[in-house]
């Protein structure tokens, strides 16, 4: 091999590695696009104490045993989910989970903190109101089957979810070895099985994120007769929550 030939070859491989230091390193600011939360009134936010980091939670009170955990999107400021949420389920308590470094709350989003503080919000909620409807969107909906695998959740209902995001990723960069990577792999077919709560799962026709492959995949991991799959006719990623039928199926009454 000639000596030009071999320092090609030498600068696309020293080339080709830095790429994948700089997906692993940079991985997160791919994931993640934390929202700075709309100016609202803090009376209706609450504190969720963890060890390293002060999470909020945007709260509508209900006296009652039920309640509405909502996990949102990867950019979403789940302050304006909220009262989309109360037109579904009037008669519960809402919880709306700010991740970290989204909204107010400190520290930086990862998939293990994302999950943790999702716990801790189940347990805080568990110890007032002991129906629990979780809802995950998107990103979260990773987020909300783990939890539903691990916690007695009254009803799981997943709005544009994925079957895993580590196979998203690999498919969005199908020259990078993605598998060894990424971090946070929200791998929820792998708690699917696990889920025993009746569950909904809920496609927009033409999301232009999720692929219907991937969510469609997801349904299959679960067990027969756990869940249910509707499609929004004409409803984009994002779009979804602006269709008419959308709180219905929040509802459950399509």
């Amino acid at each position: 091999m000639s000596r030009t030939v071999l320092t090609v070859v030498l600068v696309i491989a020293l080339t080709y590695l830095g790429l994948c230091a700089a997906l692993f390193f940079y991985q997160r600011s791919l994931i993640y696009f934390p929202q700075p939360g709309s100016p609202g009134n803090r009376d209706t936010t609450i504190t969720l104490p963890t060890a390293d980091a002060s999470v909020l939670v945007s709260v509508r009170p209900h006296v009652g045993p039920d309640a509405v955990i909502y996990l949102g999107g990867n950019a979403e400021d789940v302050t304006f989910s909220v009262p989309i949420l109360a037109s579904a389920f009037p008669d519960h308590a809402l919880y709306a989970l700010h991740y970290r470094g989204y909204g107010g709350s400190s520290g930086k989003p990862s998939e293990a903190a994302l999950f943790a503080d999702a716990m801790a919000l189940f347990d805080r909620v568990c110890g007032e109101h002991h129906v629990i409807v979780m809802v995950g969107r998107s990103l979260g909906s990773g987020v909300a089957v783990r939890v539903a695998s691990q916690r007695p959740v009254a009803r799981l209902i997943l709005v544009t979810p994925y079957d895993s995001l580590q196979e998203l990723a690999a498919a969005q960069f199908p020259y990078f070895p993605v598998r060894w990577l990424l971090r946070d792999k929200f791998e929820s077919w792998k708690y699917a099985p696990r889920v025993a709560a009746p569950t909904l799962i809920i496609a927009a026709e033409n999301d232009e994120v999720i692929p219907r492959a991937s969510t469609e995949l997801l349904r299959s991991r679960f067990r027969a007769g756990v869940a249910t799959f509707k499609v929004v006719a004409g409803a984009g990623h994002n779009t979804i929550s602006d269709r008419p039928e959308y709180i219905s199926l929040l509802r459950g009454t399509p």
